[in-house]
């Protein structure tokens, strides 16, 4: 959904200018022109990098390939943001994305800025070969802006460990004897990548969600049942009912979320259908988990496609269409594939209650008023899917120490943050107008604009 940077930040501004817990040093026609001040340095980045990279294939021919490094700001800490191969990639989108990695950091507290990068490129059209010159020649062209205590770059769409790995190892090369474990984050164990990265996307997406109908309700269950708050009543009335769940998307995230939502002895839940880019696999008694997962693993990441190959798995699941997911009735849906996936044209046609986003914005603006208006509780991206720069930044913190946490302490510190953050937004979101993703914009934007006036940035 939050594809507008801009707007987004200058309705979080509208919601704050009269809010007196909100820079009261501030006011009449001071507070105005530090608000216009404000909007001016959140809805633009300090710096867009732009560069060429020249890359020989070898079939002997050179190209030049467009990369982009973004880097929105800064005043929380070092830039901080993933690198994404994809032949969309274009200049405004990584933008946003650098925005939005700003407004994520400072809603959870994490002590970095927003920045992100860009290759435009299909992996599937290189060679192991070509992808590892592709990013060395990265590291190369972006060399002086990047580093431990510069810009953290990460894993993203397109990436993974193995060109981490290869770009610390350039970075290593660029800078002999300086630090250079915490210049990229996302790594191999081995090279010293933090262990619980890989699921901690997944988890803190489950973990939104679950907080919410376990630990939040219970602790609030009195107050909420006398607000009269739509959100609080369709959250009550889910609650005493055995939850059936849907999830998009059986990757690196939608495959955690289904397993922790399967391990799950503190929510009565089940998950009836997942999906990937081929299938949707329905149950409505509640799919074997693991075993979907042994499969995948075994056959390139892939659900089983048909009946065939459903009963060779000794699964019990009926095969539907992989758009049927989405519009299934079912208590909870998971968005854990693609951008854009609920919108105009199939809004009307939601059933569940509760949608969590563990994609970044696989809700369109329409469409996430729509389902708002409704009733529907959405969980945004910006509050559930920031399990992998939470964990990134300890990835960090373990490379400056050289001191290593266990999966278990990994864990721990990912449900302690995110805790943290749900105690401060959901609170707000039974008592007042916004929804849960305004109610995260605009705590995020506080943050940023008060740190920004202590420092004396408004002048």
């Amino acid at each position: 959904m939050a594809k507008n940077t801009g707007a987004i930040v200058q309705a979080s501004l509208d919601a704050l200018f009269n809010d007196s817990r909100f820079l009261p040093e501030l006011q009449d026609e001071t507070r105005e022109k530090a608000l216009r001040s404000l909007r001016s340095i959140l809805s633009t980045p300090n710096q867009v990098h732009k560069s060429f990279l020249r890359v020989p294939l070898e079939n002997g021919e050179v190209v030049r390939i467009p990369a982009f490094r973004v880097q929105h700001n800064n005043i929380l800490g070092a830039y901080k943001g993933g690198i994404r191969f994809h032949e969309s990639v274009n200049e405004n989108e990584v933008v946003n994305l650098a925005t939005l990695m700003t407004l994520k950091n400072a809603l959870h507290d994490v002590p970095f800025g927003g920045a992100k990068g860009g290759v435009i490129l299909s992996p599937r059209n290189y060679t192991v070969r070509e992808l590892h010159i592709i990013c060395k020649k990265y590291v190369q062209y972006f060399s002086g802006i990047i580093g431990p205590d510069k810009d953290i770059p990460a894993p993203d769409m397109g990436t993974s460990e193995r060109e981490m790995d290869w770009m610390m190892g350039e970075y290593k090369s660029i800078h002999p004897g300086q630090s250079y474990l915490g210049s990229f984050t996302g790594k191999s164990i081995i090279n010293g990548g933090s262990y619980g990265r890989r699921t901690a996307t997944g988890k803190g997406v489950y973990y939104s969600f679950r907080y919410m109908f376990h630990d939040f309700l219970l602790a609030n269950k009195t107050w909420l049942e006398k607000s009269g708050n739509m959100y609080a009543k369709n959250l009550l009335g889910n609650y005493e009912k055995p939850l059936t769940m849907a999830i998009q998307g059986f990757g690196n995230v939608g495959s955690i979320v289904a397993l922790e939502a399967f391990s799950c002895s503190k929510i009565n839940n089940k998950v009836i259908a997942v999906s990937d880019h081929n299938i949707t696999l329905y149950h409505s008694e509640g799919l074997n988990i693991p075993k979907l997962m042994e499969y995948t693993k075994s056959n390139g990441g892939d659900l089983p496609k048909n009946k065939k190959e459903i009963d060779a798995a000794g699964l019990d699941a009926t095969p539907l269409e992989r758009e049927k997911l989405l519009t299934l009735d079912t208590d909870v849906l998971f968005l854990a594939a693609l951008e854009d996936q609920i919108h105009q044209k199939n809004m009307q046609n939601i059933n569940a209650t509760v949608i969590v986003e563990g994609a970044n914005a696989p809700i369109t603006g329409l469409a996430d008023d729509y389902l708002k208006d409704k009733g529907k509780i959405i969980i945004p991206d910006i509050l559930a899917n920031a399990g992998g720069v939470i964990v990134s930044y300890l990835e960090w913190l373990q490379g400056k120490d050289t001191q290593f946490y266990t999966e278990k302490e990994v864990n721990y510190r990912l449900y302690e943050k995110m805790k943290h953050t749900f105690e401060v937004v959901y609170p707000p979101y039974f008592s007042d107008p916004f929804s849960l993703r305004e109610n995260c914009y605009i705590h995020a934007v506080m943050k940023l604009s008060t740190v920004l006036f202590k420092q004396g940035k408004l002048y």
